[in-house]
């Protein structure tokens, strides 16, 4: 038997927490992806979900570990220690007006629940040849800094902020 890694621990314990809610009717999953890269010995793991099955607003957790913190967690004697975690992330996916003060308000919105030193980065998608003025927003919400197995129970309790940005974002577009 082999011991599982703080990526492992961490994609099992989220993605528990996530099926909970779906479970009980509070989320509906709608994608989820376990990859493993054997070219970069890196994982990724992903799982989207919404408020209702066919909501505009999508939430996307991402948990992603290279090769650097997965040998810093077996090969203790290279003395790095602090690479063995993982890089998390959270994306929302929607559609809304290409108007600036969409982007401003969903900018405030995510800060007031995710806190001023997370840092948010939106990405707008458009079709050229469409007469609309709709645009695809990719937000992410970056830690800027790795997570480990110890900090399971705030990784629990992004569980919680997420659900809370997927309702707020709804009222938003």
């Amino acid at each position: 038997m082999f011991d599982p890694t703080a990526f492992d621990n961490m994609k099992v314990v989220i993605e528990g927490a996530i099926y909970d809610e779906d479970l009980t009717g509070g989320i509906t999953i709608i994608d989820r992806n376990d990859l493993l890269n054997s070219a970069k010995l890196s994982r990724r793991y992903e799982v989207s979900f919404s408020i209702h099955k066919n909501d505009s607003v999508v939430c996307t957790f991402i948990l992603e570990a290279g090769l650097e913190n997965l040998a810093a967690e077996l090969l203790p004697s290279a003395k790095s220690e602090l690479l063995a975690g993982c890089q998390l992330y959270v994306k929302f996916s929607f559609m809304h007006p290409n108007e600036r003060s969409y982007f401003q308000t969903i900018e405030r919105c995510l800060k007031d629940i995710w806190g001023p030193e997370r840092s948010i980065s939106q990405s707008a998608f458009f079709n050229p040849f469409d007469e609309g003025n709709s645009v695809r927003n990719e937000t992410f919400i970056s830690f800027n800094r790795l997570v480990y197995e110890d900090q399971l129970d705030d990784i629990l309790e992004m569980v919680n902020y997420m659900i809370v940005s997927l309702e707020r974002l709804r009222t938003i577009v």
